[in-house]
């Protein structure tokens, strides 16, 4: 069995990880990256080199919800299916409560919460009656106290409530819905945000992309619904 694979957030860290990985996969016939940077879809694609899958990218604003139904519906009407969506573009930029404004609560829900959930629910209208998994990457700021972090620690929250929702509420439907949660990791986003720190002493985005694979390779497992946490092993 063939299968699609749709990864947004693929021009760079876990998104650009997982997407080298996933071509790496027997069974992945069509890979289609979608991200905002049209030149870093191009970049994952020259790393991805040659792969039996076809690899295909889209640059979009995933915040621009409008255009959602119409990517998904062309990406289905291409390719005949959507096995896999695994829904990893995310968004930070930390401020205190204070200093935190309406825009910034309103782009960050945008990219990390109502576009996941748009992605998915029209996804969900190709996918029913067959089977297909659906990755949703949170992060361990959902569950841990982050101050300064107010409207991305409270987003990824969400991410982690909707995906253990979706896996009771598409339970029979022959869709899983999984929800990973990285600590610290080592992508171009996290070193903007701590210059400070040495990229090689924390995780890096290829060891996620990893539990990914392995979570969306064909056969059945009991973790859907489950906040997987990933983290360095010392």
């Amino acid at each position: 069995m063939s299968r699609v694979c749709v990864i947004t957030g693929a021009s760079q860290g876990i998104g650009r990880a997982a997407a080298i990985r996933m071509a790496a996969e027997p069974d992945i016939s069509h890979l289609i990256l979608v991200a905002r940077n049209g030149e870093g879809l191009e970049e994952t694609k020259r790393m991805i080199g040659a792969t039996k899958a076809k690899v295909e990218s889209i640059a979009m604003d995933l915040s621009d919800l409008d255009a959602i139904p119409e990517l998904v519906k062309g990406i289905h009407e291409r390719h005949g299916s959507i096995d896999l969506l695994l829904n990893i573009a995310g968004y930070a930029e930390p401020k205190s409560l204070l200093d935190t404004t309406d825009e910034n609560i309103r782009t960050t829900y945008a990219v990390n919460v109502f576009s996941m959930l748009a992605m998915i629910r029209e996804a969900v209208r190709y996918m029913r009656g067959r089977p297909g998994k659906i990755l949703n990457v949170a992060s361990t700021a959902a569950t841990t106290s982050r101050p300064g972090w107010i409207a991305y620690a409270s987003s990824k929250a969400a991410v982690v409530s909707l995906s253990q929702t979706l896996a009771d509420e598409l339970a029979g439907t022959g869709i899983k819905v999984y929800v990973v949660s990285p600590g610290r990791c080592a992508t171009e986003l996290r070193q903007k945000l701590a210059p400070e720190e040495d990229p090689n002493t924390i995780m890096q985005p290829s060891q996620v992309a990893e539990v990914i694979a392995s979570l969306l390779r064909g056969g059945e497992n009991t973790l859907d619904g489950q906040n997987i946490i990933v983290r360095q092993q010392s």
